[in-house]
């Protein structure tokens, strides 16, 4: 059964199931739903704990081992297999299976820790075996809009008050880094009194700018069309050291698939059926970025931009003269439906 990792504890509060699955790519919220696992089991009496990690040329007979022996001090024990981004593959999945067959007459708790597991893993016999049994807790970066609700609440568990302005720039400056986020709100936690209330004052000057950026954030910000948030992620990803061709191959990438789903759509197939088309087929969760883009941007202007790329790919190669990074700049502002610099660079450069 999947439970979210917000309803975790209270879902193992009073029982613990022979399995719990945790998979999913945000650092803390990860840590956090296997310790409530861990603390669960140790209240309801299972204080025995053993760890297996999965790297290349794992035994899998040890977790069959494992879950076979008994303890001269205590009746079950708490099974942590983590397989991080390993695939358990033929052998695994077996094992897996016929673990799930013996674990409703076993005292003991599995607990997977996993990199994020696909549709078709999710879909797999050992992964519905074991999900019939306990629970599967997906974990999923916290959404950029809701990034400073998420703060908000985490500052209220570190007995600390956030008003939202604060709260969004405590996520800008610590955007897809939710542990540093946490660790600067104990920090504040540790020198301010009790309940202390913060604005965007306390958080400019005792907060460090602990961003993260990658091309795919800036590339799912340009889609959405949040134009200030796409300037400063160019501006990040330059500041930290990102070749500036890595930019302008997502940023091109994305030009191309967005004129590839309108060129299917012309042909009057559905959003869902062209997204299925490209190769590899979008996701469900990114198909309404990719329709808010197309709704703001004409063919007209997506064939522009994708010339203009091109220009900057000259440049890159020293062929043209031209601003590298403002040009990118421009590009992303663009592809998120603002206007930038273009206009003041020569004619051969403009976007109409």
């Amino acid at each position: 059964m999947k439970v979210f990792p917000d309803k975790l504890p209270e879902a193992i509060a009073k029982r613990l199931p022979p399995v719990v699955i945790v998979a999913g790519d945000e650092p803390l919220i990860h840590m956090e739903a296997c310790d409530a696992v861990r603390a669960a089991a140790r209240e309801q009496g299972v204080e025995e704990r053993e760890i297996l990690h999965v790297e290349n040329g794992f035994q899998w007979g040890r977790l069959t081992e494992s879950a076979a022996s008994m303890s001269l001090f205590a009746t079950s024990k708490l099974l942590e297999l983590r397989l991080g981004d390993q695939s358990p593959g033929q052998e695994g999945s077996k094992v897996l299976e016929a673990y799930a067959l013996q674990a409703r007459d076993s005292d003991n708790i599995l607990l997977i820790s996993a990199s994020r597991l696909d549709r078709k893993q999710q879909q797999s016999k050992w992964f519905k075996a074991l999900d019939k049994l306990g629970l599967f807790v997906p974990v999923w970066p916290v959404d950029h809009q809701r990034l400073g609700f998420w703060m908000r609440d985490r500052a209220t568990r570190h007995g600390l008050q956030l008003d939202m302005d604060a709260a969004r720039l405590l996520g800008e400056r610590t955007e897809g880094n939710l542990l540093a986020a946490d660790q600067e709100l104990q920090k504040l936690a540790l020198i301010l009194p009790p309940g202390a209330r913060l604005n965007t004052e306390t958080i400019a000057s005792g907060v460090e700018d602990s961003a993260r950026y990658d091309v795919f954030t800036l590339t799912d910000a340009c889609l959405r069309g949040e134009r200030e948030r796409s300037v400063r992620i160019v501006q990040g990803l330059r500041g930290e050291g990102i070749e500036a061709p890595v930019v302008l191959w997502a940023l091109t990438r994305e030009l191309r698939t967005l004129l590839s789903l309108q060129q299917h759509l012309d042909q009057g197939q559905s959003l869902e059926h062209a997204c299925k088309a490209q190769r590899p087929m979008i996701p469900d969760k990114r198909r309404p970025n990719y329709q808010q883009a197309l709704s703001r941007l004409p063919h007209r202007r997506l064939h522009k931009l994708l010339l203009f790329s091109q220009r900057i790919d000259l440049a890159i190669k020293g062929g043209i003269e031209l601003p590298v990074w403002d040009a990118l700049n421009d590009l992303a502002l663009t592809l998120a439906g603002g206007r930038g610099l273009l206009a003041e660079l020569p004619h051969a450069y403009r976007i109409a």
